[in-house]
């Protein structure tokens, strides 16, 4: 993926019924998608063909419908949405995105612990 990808939330649900199940027709990510919130059929298959049209997604006919596959993962989406929001939003600075996310508490005690873990693991890297 040379370009960034942005993603608006809707795509994302799409791509996420995607990621999950691989490969899905139109009906099948209608039907997942609806189990969060109603969407038509049509809206669906707008997205669908656009996203193919980007090179984001694969449809291969099977009968008398298409199957749709993701063409990018789920990981390289978000390293590319997190890349752009971190340089548009923080200039780049990812002090000042932790220090956002610390200042509205959406970090839970959990997660920071773990974020702790993972700066300690990556500083033992960085020295070796």
């Amino acid at each position: 993926m040379d370009e960034p990808v942005a993603l608006s939330d809707l795509q994302l649900t799409l791509m996420r019924v995607l990621w999950q199940r691989q490969t899905a027709t139109t009906a099948q990510v209608v039907q997942d998608m609806r189990a969060a919130r109603p969407i038509a059929h049509t809206t669906v298959a707008t997205l669908l063909t656009r996203l193919e049209k980007r090179g984001l997604v694969a449809a291969e006919r099977q009968g008398r419908e298409l199957s749709y596959s993701p063409l990018v993962s789920e990981s390289a989406v978000r390293q590319s949405m997190v890349s752009s929001m971190l340089s548009n939003l923080f200039e780049g600075q990812a002090t000042a995105l932790l220090s956002h996310l610390l200042k509205r508490d959406e970090i839970q005690p959990a997660d920071l612990e773990r974020m702790r873990e993972l700066l300690a693991s990556h500083g033992e890297k960085k020295q070796k």
